[in-house]
């Protein structure tokens, strides 16, 4: 396992899911966390959780959408904990529609959220990151912004657009050892999923060269790797974790 030890992490959108197997993973491997969500209890009750493994914990409700917001919780973060090495832009959501009958506030909502909330965290971060010359930023984007999938038009479009801003944020800090890259999820077993009828599991399987959906562990070691220094050669990248399912 990649080593963290005094490392301080942001994750954003940390409290469940993929958000909270990548605050563990990180704190496992000896991080100092900050986490982000939108909601106090559940923030709460993952750094119950997480106090286990003894590092350093900052958490903040942040609203991602709002540029303000973002830039506070990172300037609390570098108070809490000194400074920032990397950020896992993790937060996202999904509003679901048909072309035709998606409306402007679905659209925009998700954009928001998955595009410009992931713009405006990197922005903040970049601030710290370039002065230190040193940095790892890792996006959450999705199989969906590589191949499509209908119903998901504004899904699809934040997070095609999370590939693009990864390409463009590498090379404008590539020559300040900052490096940035995107980890693509493909199906995620979550109880989202779990609670699909068999035979829609049974069609989304079939389409999946490894046959199963990925735990949000696989995730997880993933973004560990990007983030680490196993890859300090690797920026702009973009790591498909979908279990073949998109080649």
């Amino acid at each position: 396992m990649a080593d963290f030890k005094g490392k301080n992490v942001i994750v954003t959108g940390a409290t469940r899911g993929i958000g909270f197997a990548l605050a563990e993973a990180f704190a496992k491997a000896g991080a100092n966390l900050s986490l982000c969500a939108t909601h106090e209890a559940a923030l709460h009750q993952a750094a119950e959780k997480l106090a286990v493994f003894g590092g350093k914990l900052y958490t903040q409700v942040v609203n991602i959408a709002d540029v303000a917001s973002c830039d506070d919780f990172v300037q609390n973060t570098v108070k809490e904990l000194g400074s920032v090495e990397v950020l896992v832009n993790n937060a996202g959501i999904t509003k679901d529609n048909l072309t035709v009958r998606l409306s402007e506030a679905e659209w925009d909502d998700v954009i928001d959220v998955n595009l410009k909330g992931t713009f405006f965290m990197s922005k903040a971060a970049l601030k710290v990151m370039f002065k230190k010359r040193n940095g790892s930023i890792v996006n959450i984007t999705s199989v969906v912004g590589q191949m499509g999938n209908p119903g998901q038009a504004n899904y699809a479009a934040s997070k095609a657009g999370i590939i693009g801003l990864t390409k463009t944020l590498a090379k404008e800090f590539g020559s300040r050892n900052v490096r940035v890259n995107a980890v693509a999820p493909g199906f995620v077993q979550t109880p989202m999923t779990d609670a699909l009828p068999q035979d829609v599991k049974n069609k989304a399987l079939e389409a999946i060269a490894l046959k199963r959906f990925a735990c949000a562990q696989d995730i997880a070691r993933a973004v560990l790797f990007l983030a680490g220094e196993d890859a300090s050669y690797i920026t702009g990248q973009v790591l498909a974790v979908n279990g073949g399912l998109y080649m």
